[in-house]
């Protein structure tokens, strides 16, 4: 919500089968570019912290950015 300028249009649903869970990020159109990031870097690192704090529970996490 911090990079986004509209936070109240901001959700995140998630769907799990066992060991992976599925996060879907849904932002404005506008937001999109700030939530991504230059060449993806914050969708990277989005993408990086998820898969460490996984790592603890033993399941993979997958990120969706629509």
């Amino acid at each position: 919500r911090a990079l986004a300028s509209n936070p109240d249009n901001v959700s995140v649903t998630d769907e799990g089968d066992g060991d992976h869970i599925f996060l879907r990020l849904s932002v404005d159109d506008e937001d999109k570019g700030k939530v991504i990031g230059r060449n993806g870097r914050v969708a990277q690192s989005m993408r990086s912290l998820l898969r460490v704090a996984a790592v603890k529970t033993d399941t993979r996490v997958s990120l969706e950015i629509d």
